[in-house]
């Protein structure tokens, strides 16, 4: 007579469970790790240099270079404030607040126009990385990707700033917050631009140096890349992301293998 062992059959369940579970994890992977047919490029430290707006931002507040991380993390900070709040402020007039506020933390006297001159004209006028343009050319050379960039400056400050970096032909699309005002890392955000593509979240890759950004982008299913610029890192609490790389050539030769 065969007895019912309610020990070995819950085991075999839980191995079957964790049989199933490990299958479900590499489809899920597998079905993730295709080759995108869009690459999203945020903008501002992935593929530009914030080097002239230190200068600029450490000249304002007095030499103090090592304050435009404060700066950078108060703009983001309050970017977010709007979304959330329901108001809106281009960045560039986020940016200018936040430097004024900044200034005041530390006892330095700044109106809004001397704010504004420090942030506005440099932030246009960004030089790209210098690996930038050696990967973007060899993405457009493979000929499977349809490359566009997101950001949260507005429309007008990313086409100055793109074509003052010479990169601006190598983009099929530019999409900014601007039209939703709303910021990243809101899940409007990255769904406009694959409503507007047509195209399924897995299908698409982000690509920055932000967590945040990336945090947002994993969210809504997309896949992701990190580039490690100097001074970035990854949040612990969020999803790794699917690519970590130190400069876009490197990116290339992942995808390159896919």
């Amino acid at each position: 007579m065969i007895r019912f062992n309610p020990g070995l059959a819950g085991a075999f369940v839980a191995a079957t469970l964790t049989v199933a579970g490990a299958q479900e994890t590499r489809n899920q992977q597998e079905k993730i790790m295709q080759p995108p047919k869009v690459i999203i490029f945020d903008v501002n430290e992935t593929l530009l240099s914030l080097e002239p707006l230190k200068v600029s931002v450490g000249e304002a507040l007095g030499g103090r270079e090592d304050l435009l991380p404060l700066w950078f993390s108060t703009m983001l900070h309050y970017s977010l404030v709007e979304t959330l709040s329901d108001t809106y402020h281009s960045f560039g007039e986020i940016g200018t607040a936040a430097l004024m506020m900044v200034a005041e933390t530390q006892g330095i006297e700044m109106s809004y126009d001397q704010a504004r001159e420090a942030i506005i004209p440099p932030l246009r006028s960004l030089p790209a990385h210098a690996d930038v343009l050696e990967g973007l050319l060899a993405l457009r050379k493979d000929g499977r990707f349809k490359l566009v960039t997101l950001t949260n400056s507005n429309d007008m400050g990313v086409e100055s700033k793109l074509r003052k970096a010479g990169l601006i032909e190598l983009f099929d699309e530019r999409y900014t917050i601007e039209t939703l005002r709303k910021y990243k890392p809101h899940p409007d955000t990255y769904n406009m631009v694959l409503d507007d593509l047509g195209v399924q979240p897995e299908e698409v890759l982000m690509v920055a140096a932000h967590a945040w950004d990336l945090a947002g982008a994993k969210n809504v299913g997309l896949q992701t890349a990190f580039i490690a610029r100097p001074g970035k890192t990854l949040y612990p609490n969020a999803a790794q992301p699917d690519y970590i790389v130190n400069d876009l050539p490197e990116l290339v030769e992942a995808l390159r293998d896919m």
